[in-house]
């Protein structure tokens, strides 16, 4: 009779729990709290990012600036391995929908700060592929996707504008190279590209604004 009466008390509890779930389904999704996400900012993120994403260490992305549902997108798939890197995907394991959300939106309500290109002899061909491809390996104008400014394209592609040339350069290689696995178009275009030419378009990326 005991065992009777705690599963009973069991269910009760479940079908409790489970009413205000289901009262909320037809409720719109709470939105994005960008003073969280300084909080997760400033105790998670800030040792890599810099407290505000700014232009920390040039092996790792400035996030001012990007588009939230590109940085939920990469977090997301950090914490499910879709995107390969032990340290963020032990960050972003320990992160919740709504906790990637709120960061991500901290971070896209900072205004970017520029950059500037170092090689002079290498910006003047990353202009050149950046705004017009290249054309006998099929390979697409970057700002096809990412726009003539970098300012890229909201909830579909990155903002590149005044980002690290060390991790623009990190990044198309990872691609070229089939380390990073998170984007077939991307995948496509840098297996296409040699050394010197994703040198230069990072380069050009890193003064583009």
């Amino acid at each position: 009779m005991k065992s009777h009466v705690k599963s009973l008390l069991a269910l009760l509890a479940a079908a409790a729990m489970a009413t205000p779930l289901a009262a909320n389904e037809s409720q719109p999704a709470a939105k994005a709290d960008p003073v969280k996400g300084q909080a997760i900012s400033t105790q998670v993120c800030g040792a890599c990012h810099t407290a505000d994403g700014s232009r920390g260490s040039p092996a790792y992305p400035i996030l001012q600036g990007q588009h939230p549902e590109y940085l939920v997108k990469q977090l997301t798939e950090f914490k499910a391995g879709k995107r390969d890197n032990a340290i963020m995907k032990g960050f972003a394991s320990a992160l919740g929908d709504e906790d990637m959300k709120n960061v991500a939106a901290f971070y896209s309500s900072k205004q970017a700060k520029p950059g500037a290109a170092k090689n002079k002899d290498l910006v003047v061909l990353g202009e050149k592929i950046y705004r017009g491809g290249i054309a006998d390996r099929k390979v697409p104008a970057c700002a096809g996707c990412h726009s003539p400014t970098g300012a890229g394209i909201p909830a579909q592609y990155p903002r590149l504008s005044g980002q690290h040339a060390d991790y623009t350069t990190a990044q198309l290689t990872a691609f070229r190279d089939g380390v990073r696995k998170n984007s077939g178009v991307m995948t496509g275009v840098a297996a296409k590209m040699n050394d010197r030419e994703i040198k230069a378009v990072a380069d050009y990326i890193a003064g583009l604004h």
